[in-house]
């Protein structure tokens, strides 16, 4: 008994590979397999959009943090103006102070010649005084008593005396007018060392004004930096984000134009499938079951439907053998069952399997001898699938038959 199973996996194992190679029937696509890629590829282009709906948002935000950056900078721009035009006028606000003390120099330098020669006139005058005075005691002749004796009238008397009191006044208006002279040159100087003192603290308060705008530009200039660095990092993530919503924008063409390919691919499928059934049917009294192909469809069924109720094997058999009634397909088990691109487990290797160890239980064998008996609980439904939503058929357990 092992060996004629062997013999029968054989045969349908070499059958199979003789019908892959010469396909005699063309292959009827599943529509509901084209209508599942549509609505695959619907949700794959909303998702795109999505995104780059969620990309043109992050644009739109980032050009609002450019437009403030922009602002910001321009104001600091125009501060910056303010400031440069500031330490202009400091400089030359300073450079005018240093003239102003650089020619108040020149002035105390000269008024301090000035209180030298006072002094020196004045310590002259009073030396002379001084000499008058001691010669009028040292040589007789001279003393003003002398001159008085020897006057040799009254008349003469008199224009002496008032000769020596000229004389006398005369030294001492002399000697008052070089003090005051010499006094007025100092305080002329301490007047203009107190200016000059003035101008020196300007010129302090100047510098250090010229030193704080200087702070503040170096510190507005780094600002600046800062912010077009910021400004330039900006515009290179809208360049990103532009290029990024360019690609999703032809993203989302090509995704249409498979979606409308798709749609189309469904149009024609339909038709097929309503020729495939509109075509000619043969009765199940014409069908002649080659050998092992009970023991073909049970695994089968086995592999389609194995965890489903009795009523989901059935419905599995009759869509099998809908398909060898229907001239639009081959008209053998085996060639339906490996017609190309049909069954998922004969792709998979897992039917191969299960024909090599005969995983088919009872009740899938049951299903097998009811099928080929020719009873359909399905009708005259040549597909079946995993239920899709939309889709209109007869749903079975975990399958919808249509």
């Amino acid at each position: 008994m092992r060996g004629n199973r062997f013999k029968t996996v054989a045969l349908i194992t070499v059958l199979a590979l003789l019908i892959s190679a010469f396909p005699s029937f063309p292959v009827l696509a599943d529509p509901s397999s084209t209508l599942e890629k549509i609505k695959q590829a619907e949700q794959e282009k909303a998702e795109t959009e999505k995104k780059k709906q969620e990309t043109e948002l992050e644009k739109q935000a980032k050009e609002g943090q450019l437009s403030e950056l922009n602002i910001k900078q321009g104001d600091l721009k125009v501060k910056l103006d303010a400031l440069n035009v500031d330490m202009t006028k400091a400089a030359d606000h300073l450079t005018e102070v240093e003239g102003k003390i650089a020619d108040k120099e020149e002035e105390i330098e000269k008024t301090r010649l000035e209180v030298e020669e006072a002094k020196q006139t004045e310590e002259e005058q009073y030396e002379a005084m001084k000499k008058r005075f001691q010669a009028s005691y040292e040589s007789p002749r001279d003393t003003y008593l002398a001159i008085l004796i020897g006057s040799t009238s009254f008349s003469a008397f008199l224009n002496n005396t008032d000769y020596l009191n000229m004389l006398a006044d005369y030294d001492t208006r002399m000697l008052e007018k070089y003090r005051e002279a010499k006094e007025e040159v100092i305080a002329r100087e301490e007047t203009m060392e107190k200016e000059k003192a003035e101008l020196d603290e300007l010129k302090s308060q100047i510098e250090a004004e010229q030193e704080r705008i200087g702070d503040l530009i170096s510190t507005t200039n780094t600002y600046v930096r800062e912010y077009q660095a910021q400004i330039n990092t900006a515009n290179q993530e809208i360049l990103a984000y532009q290029a990024d919503i360019e690609s999703k924008e032809a993203q989302i063409a090509a995704q249409q134009e498979n979606i409308a390919a798709l749609q189309a691919q469904y149009q024609r499928e339909l038709e097929m499938s309503r020729a495939a059934r509109a075509a000619a049917w043969r009765n199940i009294s014409e069908v002649t079951f080659e050998d092992g192909d009970r023991y073909l469809l049970a695994n089968l069924i086995y592999c389609e439907a194995g965890g489903e109720p009795y009523e989901g094997k059935l419905a599995v058999g009759a869509v099998v053998i809908n398909r060898v009634l229907s001239s639009r397909y081959p008209g053998t088990i085996s060639g339906v069952i490996y017609q190309s691109a049909q069954f998922s487990p004969v792709a998979s290797g897992r039917l191969a399997l299960a024909l090599a160890e005969d995983r088919a239980n009872a009740a899938c064998y049951e299903a097998a001898d009811q099928a080929m008996r020719g009873d359909s609980n399905v009708g005259n439904c040549l597909y079946f699938r995993t239920p899709l939503e939309g889709m209109e058929g007869q749903i079975i357990g975990g399958h919808i038959f249509y």
